[in-house]
């Protein structure tokens, strides 16, 4: 018999530690080593770096992006076709209730809770001298025009136009000088603008699957091979995954290096920083966790934990759609959530569930009235709660999106759009720190909903086995190990 010292076993869990969690610890050492390298590259330059020098710097980083962004789209289709199509669609509605309540309720919430924090801090007040920073920001757009975008997006007229395009409002001056005051007066047009549209594809992939799910036999093939190619871009999604440290290396480094002095940015926005990530910190660490518990009665340490090569890949990477393959595999490998409820749920979240942009938009908002000294009626302060929301939600498809939705959201309580310039100093990191909230929520949203409606996965699950012994026949379906 082999006699295991003490000593013999703390090693072995050490090392089992380390190959369970080598890919996590791997990526944590990009994002420090990118800070340090890239403090000691800034640092080291007599001069400021050019933007072509940043992009060499960048560029490793850009190709790990591109090839995480480059799987977004068959993943989010597949996975959403393949999961609706094996679910009866009792329960897929059932499913989809609840992951919109989850969303919905977390937003409201994170955006109250932003406009608690900047009423109690005022972080706008008495930072006066940040006001010469303005300058003029984006396109001459209103609230109205923003939504109606929103709205069309969600049905695209070419569904293979929407995987690189959107469509967007345009507002052109009118001819006539004396009417150009009024944006309301101005001649409106369309352009398509360059970038995914991720809510049309959802939403077209969700009403598809639908159809397949009452198709019958007919759309069983069409079914297996959306579950294929689920397979498969997972499979690829697991080889670019190890590539996420070098990959965020140098995205971090590249940011470090192209920043100005943080010194003086700090100096006139530190008060509002820190307001925005007590928010952030809050709502992801206490609040979202306190709700995870309550549902699931069950600590959310290790759930959290299991998740954090994807909360890294949110932070480095700075984009909720991009990070979606890791949450996908740290959601159903290391959390046990079904992937008929993971690959249903997290697509969604990571286009309509945006706690953390939503908070940012409401506390940005306020911290605007407040350095203008614009004092906001209960009307205006419901209405940035609600367009903020709203924003959030067509925050994903937009690029720049936090700075883009912030005119939207300024626009209700009639603060000028070119505001937005006196945040954006800033917004680079905050954009991964809401990012990385962004993400959380989904993963907790996906772990609630699972265990929510675990009963009726697993009387899904007999049924279609008492089924198949029957016929015996192999139906499509996806299939958990975690039930």
């Amino acid at each position: 018999m082999v006699i295991i010292t003490p000593e013999e076993m703390a090693t072995r869990k050490t090392d089992n530690f380390v190959k369970k969690n080598l890919l996590t610890i791997l990526t944590v050492g990009g994002v420090i080593g990118g800070v340090i390298v890239g403090l000691i590259l800034k640092n080291s330059a007599s001069e400021r770096w050019t933007g072509r020098e940043v992009m060499y710097v960048q560029f490793v980083g850009d190709v790990f992006l591109r090839m995480l962004k480059g799987l977004m789209i068959p993943l989010v289709v597949s996975s959403i076709v393949s999961a609706i199509g094996s679910l009866d669609l009792s329960l897929s509605r059932l499913i989809g209730t609840r992951a919109v309540c989850w969303y919905l309720c977390t937003t409201l919430l994170a955006v109250v809770e932003g406009m608690l924090l900047v009423s109690l801090i005022q972080p706008g007040v008495g930072t006066q001298s940040v006001l010469e920073s303005s300058a003029s920001i984006g396109r001459n757009i209103t609230t109205v025009d923003t939504l109606l975008d929103l709205v069309r997006n969600m049905f695209p007229s070419n569904i293979f136009e929407a995987c690189i395009a959107q469509y967007r409002t345009v507002l052109v001056p009118p001819k006539n000088a004396s009417l150009e005051g009024n944006i309301m007066n101005w001649d409106v047009s369309s352009e398509t603008a360059k970038g995914s549209n991720i809510l049309g594809l959802v939403v077209f992939a969700s009403v598809l699957g639908i159809a397949i799910g009452q198709s019958g036999p007919s759309g069983a093939p069409v079914l297996r091979f959306f579950q294929s190619m689920g397979d498969i871009i997972m499979l690829m999604t697991n080889w670019v995954i190890w590539l996420s440290p070098v990959g965020i290396f140098f995205l971090v480094t590249s940011k470090i290096v192209e920043m100005s002095s943080i010194t003086e940015v700090m100096g006139q926005l530190g008060l509002y920083f820190a307001t925005v990530m007590i928010g952030l910190l809050f709502h992801g660490l206490i609040l979202l966790p306190t709700f995870f518990f309550l549902f699931t009665r069950r600590l959310p340490f290790s759930f959290i934990g299991n998740m954090s090569q994807a909360i890294v890949t949110a932070f480095g990477t700075a984009s909720s759609s991009a990070t979606l393959p890791v949450s996908m595999h740290c959601v159903e490998e290391k959390n046990g959530v079904d992937p008929r409820v993971s690959r249903f749920i997290l697509p969604i979240g990571a286009t309509i569930n945006m706690d953390g942009t939503a908070l940012y938009e409401a506390v940005a908002a306020l911290f605007i009235a407040q350095l203008r000294n614009v004092d906001l009626s209960l009307a205006h302060i419901i209405g940035v709660s609600i367009t903020a929301t709203l924003a959030s939600i067509g925050a994903a498809g937009i690029p720049q999106a936090g700075l883009v939705t912030l005119v939207m959201v300024l626009d209700t309580v009639g603060l000028p759009a070119e505001d937005v310039t006196l945040v954006i100093a800033i917004d680079w990191i905050l954009d991964r720190f809401r990012t990385t909230v962004n993400v959380l929520g989904d993963a907790i949203g996906a772990g609630v909903v699972n265990h929510v409606s675990k009963d009726e996965l697993k009387l899904m699950s007999e049924v279609s086995m008492k089924m198949k012994t029957m016929n015996g026949e192999s139906e499509p379906q996806i299939e958990s190990n975690h039930l």
